[in-house]
């Protein structure tokens, strides 16, 4: 299994505005170019394979969770009408039913995986939620806020619950090591919030401590969903973890993109409050890069978000005050270096793929998910 720490690399500043592109990764390989990868149809095939089971999941749940739940994942409105809302990107089901396909089987080997993931990710949308006090997601409110915090804690538990219910009932060995990765990815991914909530009240947090952290987060679910259909098919251990590799720095350079998003990204696109991240005083890789650099701009910033840790609330600020923050982010090189982090990690995670033997179309599939991943704008 995967844990390790990736390294930090050089910064320099940045000069793109909001809404801009985030950043723009090299060619995608041969195989991928010349497969010609339609990467909407690879997550839409995700998507359409795990939603059943995902809402056949759901639906054990007892009332109110029940439809609690179906509210969150998009398929209701707050007053319980059908809807045919955003449902995510559905980047770790399409991982997890591609995986399957590196050990020859069907991609519906991976279809209980794919649901596990989901439902563990789900899980952390819910708690992160209410922690964070995110009041929106996917352009519409939150759980905790249309149905209250106390659901929010009930149905993320459930739903986390629901994911190792729906692998065990296999009742395989395949099945057994799927959950043990699954579990200590959740584990990773609980201690991965627990850091990211304390950071915040902190004045300085390295980049190496941010890497581990989003690597926790964000890297292990994608670790463990990049994996979970191969180790369903029956795929050794090896080949289990360098696929883990994969997804795990995939995981990192996705977290980098969330990173710019959560500052520059546009509101209409991430359906989130405008300078989201520094709202909610996050320690994520652009402000610790540019803490860390060390010039006027950053020593600026530091004494800046110093004042900002020792305030009660944001309420009164004014939008000119976050985007003097994100200036200054930029000007010490923060949004450069994050970019360039982004490509990093999506270059380690395209060479982790060389350890395992697979078919050159799936290999194509998972260098098209990857630059998917990084290019992206919400």
């Amino acid at each position: 299994m995967l844990h390790e720490r990736a390294a930090a690399g050089s910064r320099t500043p940045g000069t793109a505005t909001r809404g801009e592109n985030v950043p723009t990764v090299p060619p995608a390989s041969k195989a991928a170019r010349e497969a010609a990868v339609d990467v909407t149809a690879l997550l839409e095939r995700g998507r359409t394979l795990a939603t059943p089971v995902l809402r056949a999941a759901v639906d054990r749940l007892a009332p109110p969770m029940d439809t609690v739940s179906a509210y969150h994942f998009g398929w209701i409105d707050a007053d319980g009408r059908p809807t045919a809302g955003d449902g995510g990107k559905a980047v770790r089901p399409a991982l997890a039913v591609l995986s399957a396909e590196v050990t020859g089987a069907g991609p519906e080997t991976g279809i209980p995986g794919a649901v596990a993931v989901e439902l563990v990710h789900n899980f952390s949308l819910l708690h992160d939620d209410l922690m964070d006090g995110d009041e929106q997601r996917r352009h519409r409110d939150t759980v905790w806020k249309v149905h209250g915090p106390a659901q929010a804690i009930l149905v993320g538990d459930a739903l986390f619950a629901l994911a190792n219910e729906l692998l065990l009932e296999l009742g395989t060995v395949e099945a057994g090591r799927a959950t043990r990765r699954l579990t200590t990815a959740t584990r990773a991914l609980i201690d991965g919030q627990a850091q990211d909530i304390s950071y915040e009240h902190r004045d300085r947090v390295s980049v190496e401590e941010c890497l581990e952290m989003e690597g926790n987060k964000t890297g292990a679910l994608l670790a463990c969903a990049s994996s979970i259909g191969a180790v369903l098919g029956g795929a050794d251990d090896r080949t289990a973890d360098a696929l883990e590799r994969y997804g795990y720095h995939l995981g990192l350079a996705f977290q980098a993109v969330d990173d710019l998003l959560g500052i520059w990204g546009d509101p209409v696109s991430t359906g989130k409050q405008t300078w989201s991240d520094l709202r909610q005083r996050k320690k994520s890789l652009p402000v610790v890069a540019a803490l860390a650099e060390g010039g006027k701009a950053s020593l600026r910033l530091g004494e800046i978000l110093a004042a900002d840790a020792r305030s009660s609330d944001f309420a009164t600020f004014s939008e000119e005050e976050f985007a003097a923050r994100a200036a200054l982010i930029e000007e010490a090189g923060g949004r450069e270096w994050t970019a360039g982090e982004a490509r990093r990690q999506h270059a380690v995670a395209v060479e982790a793929l060389d350890a395992v033997d697979m078919p050159e179309r799936v290999r194509a599939q998972f260098t098209a998910l990857a630059d998917f991943v990084v290019v992206r704008k919400r």
